[in-house]
């Protein structure tokens, strides 16, 4: 506790009823959460196993545990609950499944999963245009997460469009039941439901929940809120933690609003400000309250900082965008040997990830390794997760989730009423979808032709598993992928030939890194079996990516939103003009705030240095058009900026500009004693 500053202190002590503490960008909220979990534990005498802390991020949900494990003696930390609201939801369905009405083993949808199911369905009216498939599956997203069942959904349609949405919306969820699964926002909406049609059970989970804490609150949406309300209830044995200035995720359901409702739904509720940051200087701390004083704000808070005062913030105006590239590239080789800093010590945050390829280009070309944050892991490669899915289903033919995702893919002329029949038999019976298509019942609930077809499909299955037992797997699994003709499929539905060949490349490169773990060619190793391989694969991909993340020395690129939560000491930010920051559709549909946090989340992620650069004139869409500066520009403390490139760019000045860099790089070379 005596490392914790006095607010901080309070927002840890403070237990007399629910709490919020409102936590600038650097402020140190995930100690005060860590703090508070130790303080619970070990001061206030409430077992480990009745606290909760809840955030977004399953890193974020490890490392708190961590951090908080850490500062409890010995084993009273056991049984804490430190998960995502996904993971929470998914333990309350898979506790009260019986109640839910759903068989052991239940499948979770991911977002692909879903939208193949929901493109099943639509499919049946004829032709499908892909921007309409997204738009509802964003709608059914937005219903689940405000709490909309399909029949208010069609009563409340103002559109033919809207009631066409609202009817899919019904057949996709009977669909889901049929399967036996759940979608990503079930995971919220179908406790949210239970706590609110069964007492009992809500009673269960308020007795083992004594304590909850919840972090990032200004990213949750209404369906979260409520879970919150309900696993309260009326005792105000809560702490969030949240800064309403870094809600960036309206586009996903977040509701910056839920701060303020908080103060409607719990009167007494106590409110503590973090407002000492710990990461940026002075002059960073006073160009982000600047920008973000243009907001309205329904609780009021002024970062401030003990460091220095600090380095100017820099504006460039560049002539075009790949000026902007270059000119980023040059600065960071040149402060890097003026700073002696290392290339991790750089990160270039861009408003959309378009931005990101001329930069990469000239990051290349200057020999500078970089990282792009967001890039699709291996295993989360759609060709992958088909292949795998086969292999799943090859070593365990109960896993329902991999039936589901292969059964038409490639398409078997199997329809989503013919699976929904299975569905449905398998549930009154209690076994697998692969079980069910054995028996001799299911012929009264499937027509003959459909039903040979799945027949057909699960003894294939069978002899492949079969033969994967023995030392003929590796040949049984290739011709496997040679059976269903996987290439073509991939060049049916790729953009181009040329993708569908590096996604068959992708899917070679899996079975050969299966076939060294089969058959290693290190005779010191043990071979293993195709269970074991597949269980290793997934494994070495996620480690993998950890070591990578933790060890190289790169320069990071990742947009704005993915910059949330990290710092750097030295920032780049990318595209300050009209109709990128801010968004071209955040200006038509008059939505400036969220942008504005958007800019504001990005500044205060910046330790030491921050440079802001645009683009005199752009190329869009095929033409060159003149760019104007963003408005944000123009909110930010004249007296500490330093603005370069705004007409003043004479020979004379990019000649002294040069000088000067010149003669700091000369005079370090001088400082250095060898």
């Amino acid at each position: 506790m005596t490392q914790l500053n006095p607010r901080q202190k309070q927002a840890v002590h403070y237990i007399d009823g629910p709490c919020l503490v409102l936590a600038g960008a650097g402020s140190g909220k995930t100690s005060v959460i860590t703090r508070k979990i130790a303080y619970l534990i070990e001061e206030c005498q409430i077992a480990a196993r009745n606290i909760a802390a809840l955030t977004f991020t399953n890193k974020a949900a490890r490392e708190m545990k961590e951090r908080a494990t850490k500062l409890v003696k010995g084993s009273a930390a056991k049984g804490l609950t430190v998960s995502t609201f996904h993971n929470l939801g998914l333990n309350i369905i898979r506790r009260e499944y019986r109640a839910l009405g759903f068989k052991p083993g239940f499948s979770i949808f991911d977002s692909e999963d879903a939208r193949a199911l929901l493109k099943e369905l639509m499919l049946k009216d004829g032709d499908l245009d892909t921007d309409l498939l997204d738009l509802t599956q964003h709608q059914i997203s937005n219903w689940k997460n405000d709490q909309v069942v399909p029949g208010t959904a069609l009563s409340k349609a103002e559109s033919e469009g809207e009631q066409r949405m609202a009817i899919v919306y019904e057949r996709y969820n009977q669909a889901l039941r049929a399967y036996n699964a759940v979608d990503f926002d079930d995971l919220i909406l179908v406790p949210v439901q239970l706590f609110a049609e069964n007492a009992d059970v809500l009673a269960h989970w308020q007795k083992k929940i004594r304590y909850l804490l919840v972090d990032e609150y200004q990213d949750t949406n209404n369906a979260q809120y409520l879970l919150v309300k309900q696993l309260i209830g009326d005792r105000g044995s809560l702490t969030v933690v949240g800064d309403d200035d870094q809600s960036i995720y309206a586009w996903r359901g977040a509701r910056p609003e839920n701060m303020s409702q908080l103060k409607v739904d719990f009167p007494s509720l106590e409110v503590i400000k973090l407002e000492q940051n710990y990461r940026s200087t002075q002059r960073i701390l006073k160009t982000a309250n600047h920008l973000i004083a243009n907001n309205p704000h329904e609780f009021e808070k002024t970062l401030w900082s003990d460091k220095s005062i600090g380095e100017p913030i820099r504006i460039i105006q560049c002539s075009n965008e790949e000026a902007e590239a270059e000119r980023v590239a040059n600065e960071i080789v040149a402060q890097k040997l003026q700073r002696q800093a290392k290339f991790h010590d750089f990160a270039v945050l861009y408003r959309s990830n378009h931005q990101a390829r001329l930069v990469e280009l000239k990051l290349q070309h200057h020999q500078i390794p970089y990282a792009m944050s967001g890039g699709t892991s291996f295993f989360a490669r759609t060709e992958i997760k088909d292949v795998m899915a086969y292999l799943r289903l090859v070593i365990n033919p109960d896993d329902d989730n991999a039936f589901l995702r292969i059964i038409n893919t490639p398409r078997r002329q199997i329809g989503t009423s013919t699976l929904e029949a299975l569905g449905r038999y398998a549930t009154e019976r209690e076994i697998s979808l692969f079980t069910a298509c054995d028996e001799l019942g299911l012929q009264s609930h499937i027509p003959e032709k459909p039903l040979e077809r799945v027949k057909r499909f699960c003894h294939w299955i069978l002899k492949i598993s079969e033969r994967s037992e023995t030392d003929e797997a590796m040949p049984a699994i290739r011709e496997m992928v040679d059976d269903i003709d996987y290439e073509a499929w991939l060049h049916q539905n790729a953009s181009s030939s040329k993708v569908a060949e590096r996604r068959m490349e992708n899917v070679y490169y899996l079975l050969d890194s299966i076939g060294k773990m089969l058959n290693p060619e290190d005779p010191a190793r043990e071979p293993s079996s195709l269970k074991d391989a597949i269980s290793k694969l997934v494994l070495m991909d996620l480690l993998d990516r950890q070591e990578e993340e933790e060890t190289l020395d790169q320069v990071q690129m990742l947009t704005l939103h993915a910059s949330k939560g990290l710092e750097f000491p030295h920032v780049f930010i990318v595209g300050l003009e009209e109709e990128i920051l801010p968004h071209r559709n955040s200006i038509e549909d008059e939505n400036i705030e969220e942008e504005r946090r958007l800019a504001y989340v990005g500044i205060t992620r910046a330790q030491r240095s921050l440079t802001l650069l645009l683009a005199n004139k752009r190329k869009q869409y095929g033409e060159v058009i003149e760019t104007s500066e963003s408005r944000f520009l123009a909110e930010l403390p004249e007296g500490d900026v330093e603005r370069e490139g705004f007409g003043q760019s004479t020979p004379e000045n990019n000649q002294k500009k040069g000088q000067e860099t010149l003669s700091n790089l000369m005079a370090m070379f001088d400082d250095d004693p060898n």
